[in-house]
């Protein structure tokens, strides 16, 4: 879904409320409300507006012991092409009726809702998610899906993008799904240039996993892995067996698969299959090539395959997501 032309200003509206996480406020403002200079970026115009009516320029308390002067209230929202709740009360309290009755509004006037993390409860209590899909910190999986059975959790996810409305995993994973708004806005050149200033990864798929099991640990190899690492992306087009890979890190294959999982999170295979269908995707967004080359290009081998493994990660065909994304930006 396209928000709207680059050439026209997009209003954002992001909530702040008494104690509310600096880093959370700080996600969407960085990615749409700063200036990444060096591309034609789209005209955006972000407000921080407050959770309820009236109180016009009162100083939000952020949970880190500093407050922040906010300049408008809930009027903002209804004028935004996009609402982001970037959290919510770590106590899960109810949002209040005014906050319930602005985005159901927005909503419905056909402004696109993001709950971030926590924000996800703030959508669901508003009725957006009903009968839906949805994640949040998977830490409060359990109490969201106590709270809201009618919606379907997936906790193990970074975001569900339905169009109108999308969450998002917790507190870095709201990056990932900013991020993940632009690219499917304005394309994949756009979500890169603002990536690479912020200096984090371009894109990560939706399904990947929310959190790493064990905190990655300081070793000497760590070096050696990271050198396969690049090396595996350079030569997404060539085969890559796991015992080759494993030699190429000077480790045992049981080693080596250890040491990737901790790295990444993922396996080999899901990692070099999520990083061949990034590639793929950044062709079919970019260029008129046709699929069997791309297939080749990104390691698949044949269309047919790459046909098959784009319907089952993303629900769609190569051809009709080069038709949504071609254009865009």
């Amino acid at each position: 879904m396209q928000i709207s032309p680059p050439e026209k200003t997009v209003n954002i509206a992001v909530l702040a409320f008494d104690g509310i996480s600096p880093f959370h406020l700080s996600v969407p403002c960085m990615v749409f409300g700063e200036h990444h200079g060096g591309m034609d970026m789209p005209a955006f115009d972000l407000k921080v507006c407050l959770d309820s009516t009236g109180r016009i320029q009162h100083e939000v308390q952020t949970n880190a012991g500093f407050g922040i002067r906010v300049r408008h209230g809930l009027s903002t929202l209804a004028k935004a092409d996009m609402v982001v709740v970037p959290s919510w009360h770590d106590d899960l309290r109810p949002a209040p009726p005014a906050l319930l009755k602005a985005l159901r509004q927005a909503h419905q006037r056909g402004a696109r809702l993001i709950g971030l993390c926590l924000g996800a409860f703030v959508l669901a209590e508003a009725g957006l998610l009903d009968g839906r899909s949805a994640t949040t910190h998977w830490a409060l999986a359990k109490a969201f899906s106590e709270r809201y059975p009618q919606i379907s959790l997936d906790p193990n996810v970074l975001y569900v993008d339905h169009g109108d409305v999308i969450t998002s995993a917790g507190t870095a994973a709201g990056i990932d799904c900013c991020l993940h708004v632009l690219r499917a806005s304005y394309g994949a050149d756009i979500a890169a240039h603002v990536a690479r200033r912020l200096v984090v990864a371009p894109h990560r798929q939706g399904g990947q996993a929310q959190y790493i099991q064990q905190p990655l640990p300081v070793l000497a190899t760590d070096d050696r892995l990271a050198r396969v690492l690049e090396w595996m992306l350079a030569n997404l087009a060539q085969p890559q067996q796991l015992d080759q890979l494993a030699q190429r890190a000077l480790m045992s294959r049981r080693s080596f698969t250890r040491h990737f999982q901790q790295q990444t999170g993922t396996t080999v295979g899901k990692w070099l299959l999520n990083q061949r269908l990034a590639m793929a995707q950044r062709q079919l967004e970019t260029s008129k090539r046709g699929i069997d080359d791309i297939a080749a290009d990104t390691g698949f081998g044949t269309g047919l395959l790459l046909r098959r493994y784009f319907a089952r990660e993303f629900g769609i065909s190569p051809s009709a997501y080069r038709r949504e994304f071609q254009g865009n930006a």
